[in-house]
């Protein structure tokens, strides 16, 4: 039987990049049809207050990537909190993205601020700190597209941290079974990534907006993140993994 994720859009595409990219939702659908197991996905767009019916049970809930601020005072962000936590005392896996990864390490007691970096943007390279048994297959170390000015600064006391880099010292973490993050975009792609720069370029300054078009000349490995959620996620129970 598919898993089934519920994907938590917690954003809306500027209205140029609509009707070719659709919104965060689709692109998940898009990346998690190419890894090997076998899911299905509903998407709610939390920012809009659509949130799933009480009655409906999901083997994970995903948090997208989003241009608001995980520390925003928003309604609609402290609604998603709350909601979150039900879910994880619930006993629920919760995965997280960009805005997602963030929003989860606050929940948890870690810390996410604007970073002092500044934006990171393009392609960018970590290093693998830790490799649980559902991360297959394996990395020494991982590239994925991002876009982010904010950054997770100080984890949770019970997480474990999976991926670093100078410039992102807490690029992917989980939290026991239950919750795993990634601050970079397994679900982008080069196009929509070279749209964003296109878009942000006098805001994120033209050093930052040429060396991140300079880097999308290379791959990323956002398949096999996608396919690390989906073990994750299927970790623990039987006839879903070979």
């Amino acid at each position: 039987m598919p898993l089934q994720i519920c994907i938590l859009e917690t954003d809306v595409l500027r209205p140029e990049l609509v009707d070719q990219y659709h919104g965060y939702g689709r692109m998940f659908e898009e990346l998690f049809a190419r890894q090997p197991i076998a899911a299905t996905f509903t998407v709610f767009n939390v920012m809009q207050g659509d949130y799933p019916p009480d009655s409906e049970r999901y083997d994970a809930y995903l948090v997208t990537g989003s241009k608001a601020d995980s520390f925003g005072p928003e309604p609609w962000i402290q609604t998603l909190k709350l909601y979150l936590l039900e879910r994880y005392q619930r006993g629920d896996k919760i995965l997280g993205i960009c805005f997602g990864h963030q929003l989860l390490a606050l929940l948890f007691g870690g810390h996410a601020e604007r970073a002092h970096q500044g934006w990171g943007v393009g392609i960018h390279r970590y290093n693998v700190n830790h490799r649980p048994e559902w991360m297959m297959p394996a990395l020494e170390e991982l590239t994925l597209l991002i876009s982010h000015q904010d950054q997770v600064t100080r984890l949770p006391e019970n997480a474990t941290l999976l991926a670093s880099s100078e410039f992102c010292p807490i690029a992917a973490y989980c939290i026991g079974d239950q919750v795993l993050c990634f601050q970079g975009h397994p679900e982008f792609i080069h196009a929509y990534s070279k749209a964003l720069l296109e878009i942000r370029q006098q805001h994120i300054g033209e050093a930052a907006y040429h060396k991140g078009v300079s880097s999308l000349e290379h791959d990323h490995q956002g398949h096999t993140v996608a396919e690390w959620m989906m073990r994750f996620v299927a970790h623990g129970r039987s006839g879903l993994v070979d």
